[in-house]
């Protein structure tokens, strides 16, 4: 390869770091995109369940009242039972949730090639910083 001054060997080391950071953003993009647009999808679908599920659920709730009232409870404790079952489903809802939720990942790939990249950096700009100081002067050529 032809000699290269010191400030050349900087710039060319600045374009490859620019570079790498761009390949570092794209390959994030790659892997969390997907992801979060099925996520997105997913999430509209499950909104749109929820509300007719929960305008039946209403009604049926009182359906469940007033057959506890037909079986001889008064109002106040069908009610009651009623709304002590519906904590209990929602404190279990809560906690399948939850513990769906701490199963979520980070991007492993990423954080992986980052890594690499970092390395690579520190290593390229530690031989840069030996070469400079190696050189008697900024005039003298150093071999990339």
């Amino acid at each position: 390869m032809a000699e290269q001054g010191v400030g050349e060997i900087v710039r060319a080391i600045s374009d490859d770091v620019k570079e790498l950071v761009r390949d570092e953003v794209q390959l994030a993009k790659a892997e969390l995109v997907p992801a979060a647009k099925a996520g997105g999808i997913g999430a509209g679908l499950l909104a749109g369940a929820a509300f007719f599920g929960v305008s039946a659920v209403f009604i049926l709730y009182f359906c469940v009242v007033y057959v506890l009232v037909r079986l001889g409870l008064p109002e106040w404790a069908s009610f009651l039972i009623v709304g002590a079952a519906l904590l209990l489903l929602a404190a279990l809802l809560g906690a399948v949730g939850y513990s769906m939720i701490k199963k979520v990942k980070a991007p492993q790939r990423t954080i992986k090639q980052a890594k690499e990249t970092v390395d690579a950096v520190k290593a390229s700009a530690q031989q840069t910083l030996a070469a400079i100081k190696g050189s008697k002067d900024d005039t003298k050529a150093i071999s990339r």
